[in-house]
């Protein structure tokens, strides 16, 4: 995550928020009150649709047919709040500081979000955007590059439990072979895509350093 996130309160005025989020370069701020609780997040998103950009027009006939009066109201509100408890999402999105990778990219899709607050008993410990993610990704991939490379039997052993793992390649009959980090691949598939996917996964394990493919026709199925 990263930490020392930029905060406003709830009553700062929307034009500072956007220069703000426009001098740091970034993309939200969290919203707290003095207490340190986190009460939301103001995000560009929510500051697209303003009376004075032109852009908060009225929704489609259908959409309005479907909001009862108070989503109406708070849509008004939305779009022409003046501060940032009126502008604001809420509640924030947020996680704990031991989630894993996996839980916090499951959550982004889930909510279809670009950010994840970090949430320590309700205050602010830090927050995840999918730079963070890349950050993590490229940290792990030089972890992987200095580690100490397996000998070739393990090596071969790691790439066929892989492969045993895998639900789409359970049809698959594959042979490896492994000499000095490079994998031979021998067998019969079921497809283009499981061959791609066959592949995609070994490169996937560190250790290997290139890889030839030996296939007989894809089995018809």
């Amino acid at each position: 995550m990263t930490p020392g996130v930029i905060t406003v309160t709830p009553d700062a005025k929307v034009p500072d928020i956007a220069e703000l989020l426009l001098a740091r370069r970034i993309s939200a701020v969290a919203v707290v009150d003095p207490g340190g609780k986190v009460l939301g997040v103001v995000s560009e998103s929510d500051l697209i649709r303003r009376p004075e950009l032109g852009t908060e027009g009225p929704r489609s006939r259908w959409l309005q047919f479907l909001l009862s009066p108070e989503d109406r109201e708070h849509d008004f509100v939305k779009t022409h709040g003046l501060r940032a408890r009126e502008v604001m999402t809420s509640p924030a999105v947020g996680v704990a500081p031991d989630a894993s990778l996996a839980d916090i990219v499951a959550l982004m899709g889930r909510r279809s979000i670009k950010r994840v607050l970090v949430l320590d008993g309700g205050r602010l410990a830090g927050i995840v955007t999918r730079t963070d993610l890349l950050r993590a990704l490229h940290a792990r991939k030089a972890l992987a590059t200095e580690s100490v490379p397996p000998d070739d039997q393990a090596l071969r052993g790691t790439i066929l439990r892989e492969l045993a793992q895998a639900d789409w390649a359970v049809e698959a009959i594959v042979n490896v072979q492994v000499a000095n980090g490079h994998v031979e691949l021998w067998g019969a598939i079921d497809s283009e895509e499981q061959r791609r996917a066959i592949r995609v996964a070994v490169e996937g394990i560190p250790g290997v350093r290139g890889i030839t493919e030996h296939y007989a026709h894809a089995r018809p199925g």
